[in-house]
């Protein structure tokens, strides 16, 4: 989760306009590699944006930003992310997610443009690294050109930090190039 006016996590389906210059993985790197397998029960809920992979679709973020993720009757996940701009207005973008892999759940696609009902626009959401007590997750997408760090809290410990970046590494990401997010209490 992190996160993400209108389309925080369509970035893929957006293109490069959403990302002029896009991070580029690592030359060789291997395939984008989702998790084994996800309990969206427990993935459900709110989750905090520790760092993310610059984007154009977020530049209004100043701070705080969260995603709140509920499951629906129709198997799929509504999604709220929200975060606060620098006039201390709260942006939110509204939208579903659907399970792409059914065996893993790891593999999701998500929406956050509708045009009376009509969803054109798709991005891919793979969790690609998910700590086993579901305190903090990695987000990517097979291009790697965008990502996010997620917890469950404000912050994250040195030894899971640590954790995270070999999962970025391991997947073809410059952890480097993540910018860390702000929060009420950060500068």
């Amino acid at each position: 989760m992190l996160l993400l006016t209108a389309a925080w996590l369509i970035a893929p389906a957006v293109s490069s306009r959403a990302n002029p210059h896009p991070p580029q993985p690592a030359v060789g790197a291997p395939p984008l590699a989702p998790v084994s397998r996800v309990d969206l029960n427990r993935y459900a809920g709110l989750w905090h944006e520790i760092a993310r992979l610059p984007n154009r679709f977020q530049r209004q973020c100043a701070r705080d930003s969260l995603a709140l993720y509920t499951l629906r009757s129709d198997g799929g996940i509504a999604v709220l992310n929200q975060c606060f701009k620098r006039n201390g207005a709260v942006d939110q973008a509204r939208g579903v997610a659907r399970v792409i892999d059914p065996v893993s759940q790891a593999r999701l696609r998500v929406s956050l443009v509708s045009f009376l009902g009509w969803r054109p626009f798709w991005g891919d959401y793979w969790i690609i690294g998910l700590d086993p007590d579901y305190r903090w997750a990695i987000v990517g997408e097979p291009r790697r050109r965008f990502g996010w760090i997620l917890s469950r809290s404000r912050s994250l410990d040195p030894i899971s930090l640590e954790r995270i970046e070999a999962i970025l590494e391991s997947n073809g990401y410059t952890p480097s190039q993540f910018q860390f997010a702000a929060t009420k209490s950060s500068p």
